[in-house]
């Protein structure tokens, strides 16, 4: 069985050896790593040539979405499973071993078309460790038959990636999210590999998280995903919370009571996750973690609602 590992990459100077690097140390070796790079004005282009470690094909696509970049790699990859990350990861020694491992078990993995992988945090910042923690969730929360594998950590088997089109070259966020849903409507159950670990870092600033998420929700709209969640969020903050916020005012301070509880419930995945991830942080950065959360939170939601609107009218526009 060949193995491909296919990532796309665009201006990754700075993080890409240590993708390389992860790479090269793996328990179980590619067959080839095909890289598709949209258009690098940095040492991108400069470090992949430099690799010699590795079986290393490099494409150019100027200009290339992530979409139209993964799929214009798995077009040039030779082998029958294709194992996806990310420029800017750090792979765990054994995450293609892991990764494949369910396509190989005999009897109990027939007809499995897809395993999904994992990935975690790896924060470098106290900020970065409250971002992890609120954004992110821990292994033990995941639901192995509804979990929707990112992209970062996910393999399947070529003819499943053609039998759906491959990813949707349309839309600019949110593409594996919708390619995993095809996969799932034709190939489910997927296989879950919880110790093939990607480990990336958080967002570093609010703004780089604004904009993250901004781009997230628009995808979201572009996708018409998540309809019911997104109209929840707009309900709380335009509606409930201003109507608590009222009532206190004008009948009584024990309705502002509920604002206390929503905000507890608001904040309690998050806090119970920082506790796990917190151990090497000191007292002071603690208190700063625990302090970013709840406004981490609030600003993840707010570039949601401003994000969703947006994708929905292209949609609207589009159709």
């Amino acid at each position: 069985m060949r193995i491909s590992v296919v990532v796309t990459v665009k201006n990754e100077g700075e993080s890409i050896h240590r993708l390389l690097d992860s790479l090269a140390a793996q328990t179980c070796a590619p067959d080839e790593v095909v890289v598709c790079d949209g258009g690098s004005t940095d040492g991108t282009l400069d470090a992949l040539r430099a690799e010699t470690r590795l079986p290393l094909k490099v494409i150019l696509r100027p200009g290339a979405n992530i979409s139209q970049g993964r799929n214009a790699a798995i077009a040039e990859a030779a082998g029958e499973v294709i194992a996806c990350t990310d420029a800017g990861v750090t792979l765990a020694p054994a995450w293609l071993q892991e990764l494949v491992a369910p396509f190989k078990v005999g009897e109990g993995s027939f007809g499995i078309k897809v395993v999904a992988g994992f990935f975690l945090p790896d924060p470098h910042t106290a900020f970065e460790v409250a971002m992890g923690a609120t954004v992110l969730p821990q292994p033990d929360e995941i639901r192995p038959e509804t979990f929707l594998p990112s992209s970062r950590s996910v393999a399947f088997r070529k003819e499943a990636w053609q039998a759906v089109g491959g990813y949707p070259e349309w839309l600019d966020y949110c593409e594996d999210l919708v390619f995993d849903f095809a996969l799932r409507d034709q190939f489910a159950p997927f296989a879950f590999a919880p110790r093939a670990i990607a480990h990336f870092r958080p967002r570093g600033s609010l703004r780089a998280f604004f904009r993250q998420y901004y781009q997230y929700a628009r995808g979201d709209g572009k996708a018409d995903l998540f309809r019911r969640r997104h109209a929840i969020r707009y309900l709380t903050f335009l509606v409930a919370a201003p109507a608590i916020a009222l009532l206190g005012a004008l009948l009584s301070p024990w309705w502002w009571t509920l604002c206390v509880v929503g905000a507890a419930a608001y904040t309690r995945t998050p806090y119970r996750r920082l506790a796990a991830i917190w151990g090497k942080l000191s007292s002071v950065e603690k208190i700063q973690a625990a302090l970013l959360v709840p406004v981490i939170r609030v600003v993840g939601d707010i570039a949601k609602m401003m994000g969703y609107p947006v994708g929905a009218v292209w949609r609207i526009k589009r159709q």
